[in-house]
């Protein structure tokens, strides 16, 4: 399982040019959902998307997490960070998670994420336009491995 996290200061995702998800200061969450990804895996990476420290303190060094910063996350699944790159001129979607196994453990890191801080929302499988500041500019590729 594989989240690209990139802080900002707001962030939207719109579905048939309706915004469906929104937020200020906070993390745009896109989240990969590869072949064998658990339930477990999901919340180590929810942990870790919430602990990770990517904000700034008093003295400007990045040692806030998203909570402490006073942020909120935007979840969108983003199926193509699970694409094997290694060879060729296109992506190969082989070890991507299939849709319905994909959904379950995306609708399921957003509840789980929308009990601990507030959490927008894109929409599994659709088109989407995300829009989005982003601060710093600071994006971090964060994955949890099966055990």
């Amino acid at each position: 399982m594989i989240a690209l996290i990139q802080r900002v200061t707001q962030a939207q995702v719109s579905v048939d040019n309706q915004v469906v998800g929104k937020i200020g200061n906070g993390l745009l969450v896109l989240l990969g959902v590869e072949q064998g990804d658990t339930r477990e895996q999901a919340d180590k990476l929810l942990n870790k998307v919430l602990a990770y420290r990517v904000f700034s303190d008093e003295q400007g060094k990045m040692n806030l997490n998203v909570q402490q910063a006073g942020g909120a996350l935007l979840v969108v699944s983003q199926f193509t960070l699970a694409a094997d790159t290694s060879k060729g001129l296109r992506p190969n979607f082989s070890g991507a998670g299939k849709p319905d196994m994909a959904r379950e453990l995306y609708d399921y890191f957003c509840v789980q994420s929308a009990e601990k801080i507030e959490t927008a929302t894109g929409e599994f499988a659709a088109h989407m336009q995300i829009s989005l500041t982003n601060d710093g500019p600071v994006t971090f590729w964060l994955n949890v491995l099966p055990q």
